[in-house]
């Protein structure tokens, strides 16, 4: 399908110059970080929830804070930890305002926001370790913050895909908490150099380019050796066997498009119920970062009612 004409004229507005959003890397992560937070504009009518508070959990560097957005209910909900974007390197949970709101009101969850730490001042496994964390913390002490400890799902867009999945991994090899579901958007599973044709057929002028991920990557991944490591491209592993049902959401002008359907492909010959949605006519960044777009909201209710139907 040709693109949609809401994300035409987004791209247009993004760079009038015709290259697709993806202006020159500034030579440092913290540049890029900075740059990145400055040109976030979240709306001035956020959509209203039941309460909206940051919190400190233990982590194996430090402190990890979270952000938990919870609806008006009585007593613990359910919770959806979600993991922000920003190839492990920029990004924060500010910038999912929007659809953490509206996740958090169309199923009924909680919403857990991790600002796990970033590379590459932090490299892998610095950020799943985070991630394992915050569940494992929530599944013991959630109640302490209005979560129903034993009632979890994870989920994610782009690296916070990635490292949804790596921590629904991370939690099956190592006898952790049980987790409902798993919420794959945009997720990153494979190399740049692995070969997939959406490398090449959206590598520029779609605001994710090709040569971002491979920057990406350079600073999340030090050792080379990670590379062929599941827990930093869940693509690499030899089972997938007894993960979460996930829900693989991708957007067809995406870079990403291909390995992650090649990734729900794996789950469902594994044995793990998946549901795999393509967005026709979308670019990266759909679903938690230019909600502008119509197919946000749609997408933002596909997820709240994945999860109504998971915790019932």
């Amino acid at each position: 399908m040709p693109l949609d004409p809401a994300v035409t004229e987004l791209l247009t507005a993004m760079a009038p110059d015709g290259d697709g959003g993806a202006p020159p890397l500034p030579p440092s992560a913290p540049e890029l970080r900075a740059a990145f937070a400055a040109g976030l504009a979240l709306p001035t009518d956020l959509e209203p929830v039941g309460s909206v508070t940051d919190h400190l959990v233990p982590g194996p560097g430090g402190d990890i804070r979270v952000r938990v957005y919870l609806p008006e209910a009585d007593g613990p909900v359910p919770a959806f930890v979600w993991l922000h974007g920003g190839g492990w390197t920029i990004g924060s949970i500010e910038e999912n305002e929007v659809s953490s709101r509206a996740v958090c009101n169309g199923a009924g969850v909680a919403v857990v926001a991790v600002a796990y730490r970033l590379a590459p001042e932090h490299p892998f496994p610095a950020a799943p370790e985070d991630c394992y964390a915050v569940v494992e913390w929530l599944a013991a002490h959630g109640g302490s913050i209005g979560v129903d400890g034993g009632r979890l799902a994870i989920g994610g867009e782009s690296a916070g895909g990635n490292l949804s999945t790596v921590v629904s991994m991370m939690s099956r090899d190592r006898g952790g908490p049980r987790l409902a579901t798993q919420v794959l958007i945009c997720p990153v599973f494979g190399h740049p150099d692995d070969g997939f044709g959406s490398y090449a057929d959206f590598a520029e002028g779609f605001g994710m380019t090709a040569g971002i991920m491979r920057w990406f990557f350079e600073q999340y991944v030090t050792d080379p050796a990670d590379l062929d490591r599941p827990y930093a491209l869940p693509l690499r592993a030899a089972d997938l066997a007894g993960l979460p049902p996930a829900l693989v959401m991708t957007a067809e002008f995406d870079v990403l498009r291909d390995e992650g359907e090649a990734y729900a492909r794996r789950l469902a010959e594994a044995g793990v119920p998946t549901e795999l949605t393509r967005y026709d006519g979308q670019i990266h960044g759909f679903f938690g970062l230019y909600t502008g777009l119509p197919a946000s909201g749609r997408s933002h209710a596909q997820v709240a009612g994945h999860l109504r139907a998971v915790f019932g």
